[in-house]
């Protein structure tokens, strides 16, 4: 029996499990695109499936609603893959276990894939309806969101005849956004140089914390291990000779780092004071989060002597110095709407090759200069440790309509269904509507979708009831675009 069998609405979850079932991380996309053409074939619904895999889903509108002008529903496919350290998943052919807990719906051990899964889901129940009252609907479903937003950089919207467009990748019910964000994806690539060493190694892992999305959950300052790992090791330096095998943490840039390994060598007898020192930075942590990381926890083991290849004392250096000096987290709350962050960064990835330390960023910020401002510090940064950087995506800003007649219906609509205000706001994380209203100016844009927790980490949960009023006020919206 499938999991959400018997919750309501009862097509939203059905389409929303099968596509757990069906791999869809990032730049792995073509199943589930394929997935959504064989829904348009069987319901006999004109479709669009481009080179990148982007799908664009057409349905006439409803009685009475044939002139009416066509609304988009869009989400995108694809979810960022994360699992426990202990879990044997394979997001390349494994399906999502998932289980209900507290009115929450969760993937074990994994991300869940709501972001933005349901808002897939929704877009498919309306498109399968045959009582819901609607405009003609153009469903668009695009591809790599969560990785530089290649889909909708790729996706041609002149074949789109609608103006307005429901976004439903925001993660707050009873918020609509319509503003967001702009970001730039840069990239570090710090060269090292290695040579044979003696000495004892050192294996130092932090992990346990909570992660999250690097935008929406940016303001809670949960700890990043990337940066974390980088304090620890230059605090050491100071106190012990040391060279480095390797540092590694995270596989996302809009991830907040949760569990970062590195690994080096020291010589002489210095093991009593390395553990201390690690001892000394967990209690440090701990009284620092107060209780915000419950689970954060350090594991230190020291071999006995071995020859190992390591980095030189200068590649050593420069390495510690970037992870000591990059700046990360939130940078600036905005000045116009309280409470809201401006600007963050975050140090997603960290990751040894061959020959060099490669650092992977997501900046995000709704104030253009400040965004390449805080691009301008990582490259005196990496330029200044002896790295080369460069941008490896950008998407700009959503800005605030003043005269946007798709606010004014969704607002109006919410005070029907939910019988009060709606908060009208901006999100500092990057939603898809910025790059398309570069392409389309005349574009009208709202977002709204139902509670979401700890989206891009493994305790990833759906809220099921509000997710059911979600969909009623949808429904609703649709009613109201005659």
């Amino acid at each position: 029996m499938a999991v959400l069998e018997n919750f309501e609405p009862q097509k939203v979850f059905q389409f929303f499990e099968e596509m757990c079932q069906i791999p869809r991380g990032t730049f792995d996309t073509k199943r589930i695109s394929d997935y959504c053409v064989a829904f348009a074939k069987e319901r006999e619904l004109s479709f669009i499936q481009d080179e990148a895999n982007n799908v664009i889903i057409r349905k006439p509108g409803t009685p009475g609603y044939e002139n009416s002008e066509p609304v988009i529903l869009q989400g995108h496919l694809d979810m960022v893959c994360e699992k426990t350290a202990d879990s044997d998943h394979d997001f390349k052919k494994d399906g999502l276990d998932l289980y209900i807990e507290d009115g929450y719906l969760r993937a074990r051990n994994t991300t869940l894939g709501s972001d933005n899964g349901i808002a897939v889901a929704m877009a498919m129940a309306v498109l399968d309806s045959k009582d819901i009252p609607h405009p003609p609907i153009e469903a668009l479903f695009t591809v790599d969101e969560e990785d530089g937003m290649g889909g909708a950089h790729a996706i041609d919207l002149n074949q789109l005849k609608g103006k307005m467009l429901i976004n439903i990748d925001s993660e707050e019910e009873g918020i609509l956004t319509t503003g967001c964000a702009g970001g730039i994806q840069y990239e570090s690539i710090l060269p090292v140089h290695k040579e044979k060493k003696s000495g004892s190694l050192v294996t130092f892992r932090l992990h346990g914390l909570l992660g999250g999305h690097s935008g929406a959950e940016i303001h809670k300052q949960r700890g990043n291990s990337n940066k974390m790992v980088g304090r620890f090791l230059y605090r050491l330096s100071k106190e012990v000779s040391l060279n480095l095998v390797s540092v590694n943490g995270g596989s996302k840039d809009n991830v907040i780092t949760l569990d970062t390994t590195a690994k080096f060598l020291v010589a002489g007898d210095v093991q009593s004071v390395v553990l201390e020192k690690a001892k000394e930075m967990e209690k440090i942590w701990k009284d620092e989060f107060m209780g915000e990381e419950p689970g954060l926890k350090v594991d230190t083991s020291v071999s006995e002597e071995t020859d190992c290849e390591v980095f030189d004392d200068k590649s050593t250096q420069n390495v510690i110095a970037y992870l000591e000096l990059c700046p990360n987290g939130l940078q600036e709350y905005s000045r116009k709407l309280k409470g809201v962050v401006e600007t963050s960064l975050n140090i997603g990835v960290v990751e040894t090759r061959e020959d060099c330390v490669r650092a992977l960023f997501q900046i995000r910020s709704s104030v253009e200069t400040r965004k390449h401002q805080l691009k301008e510090q990582l490259e005196v940064c990496t330029k200044l440790t002896g790295g080369e950087g460069r941008v490896t995506g950008e998407y700009p800003a959503w800005q605030y309509d003043p005269n946007s007649r798709l606010r004014q219906i969704m607002v109006d609509t919410y005070k029907e269904v939910y019988g009060e205000e709606p908060v009208v706001s901006a999100i500092h994380a990057g939603l898809e509507c910025g790059l398309f209203l570069g392409k389309r100016p005349d574009l009208d844009c709202v977002s709204f979708g139902p509670n979401l927790l700890d989206v891009h980490s493994v305790n990833e949960a759906l809220d099921l009831a509000s997710t059911k009023r979600s969909w009623e006020y949808l429904k609703a919206v649709l009613k109201n675009c005659k």
